[in-house]
């Protein structure tokens, strides 16, 4: 059977996993997680991901990222190379440790987002492993439902941001939400062509690239902008309010699905000013 196609455009969100060469550990120790953590902070701030969940478990891993930069496989050639070097130097090695290519599935935003950052926070829930998500260190949930200390490669804001504006109750009603979904029948029986998680018109309008008939990078623009504010309209207000532009800035990345490069340009700001707004307005609403 023929690999999906990767499909790659500025805002795409993937549910990604990688998994070790032969079904082998590829955390030896707590040691190796928070190596491995180190490098996925170090990728995410240069490929400008945005993390929204990860879970750990010991011969693969889930993440759930948002390339605004449409960026997915740069990044991961990144993370899995330079995790499996430091993984060799540690423990005297050579050779691979992944498994082939790591899997990404394309996730429509709109309507899978929560559903997939649960599923990825209840892994080891379903190995039985333990039996509350709470109970594993390394997954994003604890830091997401307020009960340690957030990493530098997480982003929680947007998952609160579904659950109310007073951060106290996002995290206690994320909390119930996740455990809702323990025992519930897993998202994938919604999958179409192996890739792609949505709804059926976003399935329908990426048949063809995941096929192979049309190899275009971008999801037609069209499809994707579909009553989205335009940056005048969004920005029109804000004119000389600094902390306002701030946090339109923000706004526009993640509820409307702006890339940073047309921030940048329409606002006439340096991409790295761009950036440094974005998490500087995300770790005030953390």
């Amino acid at each position: 059977m023929a690999r999906p196609l990767r499909i790659e455009y500025d805002g795409a969100l993937y549910h990604v996993t990688s998994r070790g060469n032969e079904r082998k550990s590829i955390f030896k120790d707590d040691t190796d997680r928070e190596l491995f953590l180190g490098t996925l902070t170090q990728v995410v701030e240069r490929f400008h991901w945005l993390c929204h969940a990860y879970c750990l478990m010991n011969n693969h891993y889930h993440l759930v990222i948002e390339t605004p930069d449409g960026n997915l496989s740069k990044g991961m050639r990144q993370l899995n190379g330079v995790y499996t070097q430091a993984f060799n130097r540690r423990h005297h090695r050579v050779g691979h440790l992944f498994q082939g290519r790591f899997k990404a599935i394309l996730v429509q935003k709109d309507s899978h987002f929560l559903e997939v950052c649960r599923y990825v926070v209840l892994n080891p829930v379903r190995a039985r492993a333990v039996k509350h998500p709470k109970g594993w260190a390394w997954s994003s949930y604890r830091a997401t439902a307020g009960q340690s200390s957030l990493p530098r490669c997480l982003t929680v804001a947007e998952i609160w941001g579904h659950f109310g504006q007073r951060r106290g109750a996002a995290r206690q009603k994320y909390q119930e939400y996740v455990r809702e979904g323990i025992g519930q029948a897993t998202i994938w029986e919604d999958l179409e062509a192996q890739s792609l998680l949505g709804l059926e018109g976003f399935a329908e309008a990426l048949r063809d690239h995941v096929a192979g008939k049309r190899r275009v990078r971008e999801i037609p623009r069209e499809q994707r902008l579909i009553g989205r504010l335009s940056l005048k309209e969004l920005f029109g207000k804000a004119a000389g309010e600094k902390a306002k532009r701030d946090r339109l800035i923000a706004e526009a990345v993640y509820k409307h699905g702006y890339s940073q490069i047309e921030l940048a340009r329409y606002l006439q700001l340096h991409y790295s000013t761009i950036s440094r707004v974005i998490k500087s307005v995300t770790q005030q609403i953390q």
